[in-house]
């Protein structure tokens, strides 16, 4: 289990027994090599448009289709949680794509009208019951148990909507987000 570096080591000032803390400030973490492309046009919706369209050639390889649905941007209130996701792109993208992709984590301010407009990603529900979410949920309490509180005890499938956005750090917004909006977070920063 990968720890975060230090200057993205966010949970000792964000986590309680509620579980982590808002603020105007999201984060999400991505690919370097994506980086070109949001830094033009900034975060949108679906927006790895080369692992689509491999996912895409795929299917069409073996005879079915493929309709591309639109994902929302997902966002973290966790540098740290941001980097855990950061890393499964790339590992996600290394599977299809050669070249040295880094984990790099976003920071996205938001106005107080897009701030409503985020939601609790109760929706990663069926990720969480695979083996991609036993791996997140012991990353999530590793990070627990390293700033001395208990991990989360959630039972997914009767969960209230609020717990994963507090206790597991999951949300989303269904809008694009404007460059303006982001900042590279870099331990120079």
């Amino acid at each position: 289990m990968t720890i975060a570096p230090t200057y993205l080591q966010d949970a000792n000032e964000l986590l309680s027994n509620d579980g982590f803390a808002t603020s105007d400030i999201w984060y999400h973490g991505t690919s370097s090599a994506l980086l070109a492309s949001i830094q033009g046009q900034g975060l949108k919706r679906s927006g790895d448009k080369a692992l689509n369209q491999a996912a895409k050639a795929t299917m069409a390889t073996i005879g079915n289709d493929y309709t591309e649905s639109v994902e929302p941007v997902f966002l973290t209130q966790s540098k740290e949680l941001a980097y855990y996701w950061a890393q499964q792109t790339v590992r996600e993208r290394s599977v299809r794509f050669e070249g040295d992709e880094q984990p790099i984590v976003l920071a996205v301010s938001l106005t107080e009208k897009q701030q409503d407009k985020i939601k609790p990603d109760v929706g990663a529900m069926s990720l969480l019951l695979m083996e991609d979410g036993e791996q997140f949920m012991a990353h999530l309490t590793n990070i627990y148990d390293r700033n001395g509180i208990s991990g989360p005890n959630i039972d997914l499938m009767k969960a209230e909507r609020m717990e994963y956005l507090n206790k597991l750090g999951m949300a989303y917004i269904d809008q694009d987000i404007s460059l303006a909006n982001i900042n590279l977070l870099t331990e120079q920063a």
